[in-house]
C-alpha cells in the first residue's frame, strides 16, 4: 500500500469513528498525544484523544444508525518523508467541518497527530 493509499484509509477511520459514534476508532486514527482543535460557537475547543472518543461515543444514535448520507471529501494531500498534511471536508452533528490534519508516520502507520477543525455551516 502506498503512503497515500494508507493516509487515506487513517482518513477514512477517522471518519467512520465519528460517523458510526465509534470513539475506539479515534485511538486506531490519532496518535495518543494529538490534540484536537478549533472554534465553534462557543469559542475556542481543545480536545484530547480521550477527550474527543468519549464526545463521538456520546452521540447516539449514530449518524450511520440514522441512515444519514456520508459526505467526506479530501481537498488536498501533501506528503513530505514521514510527515503529512490533508485537508478533508465533512459532516458532522449537523455541521460542515473543514478538517486539516496533520500526520506522522509511526512505526510504519500513519496517524493524525493534529486536527484543526474550521466550521463552515
Amino acid at each position: 500500500m502506498s503512503d497515500q493509499e494508507a493516509i487515506q484509509q487513517t482518513i477514512q477511520t477517522y471518519f467512520d469513528c465519528m460517523y458510526e459514534s465509534a470513539g475506539a476508532k479515534a485511538y486506531e486514527a490519532f496518535h495518543p498525544a494529538a490534540k484536537i482543535t478549533g472554534y465553534t460557537k462557543d469559542g475556542l475547543q481543545q480536545m484530547s484523544v480521550d477527550d474527543f472518543a468519549r464526545f463521538v461515543d456520546s452521540k447516539s444514535p449514530s449518524h450511520k444508525e440514522n441512515g444519514d448520507p456520508i459526505v467526506l471529501e479530501t481537498l488536498s494531500l501533501d506528503i513530505a518523508g514521514d510527515t503529512a498534511v490533508a485537508r478533508v471536508r465533512d459532516d458532522y452533528i449537523g455541521l460542515t467541518f473543514l478538517d486539516t490534519l496533520s500526520f506522522i508516520k509511526v512505526d510504519g502507520k500513519w496517524l493524525i497527530y493534529n486536527k484543526l477543525f474550521h466550521v463552515e455551516s
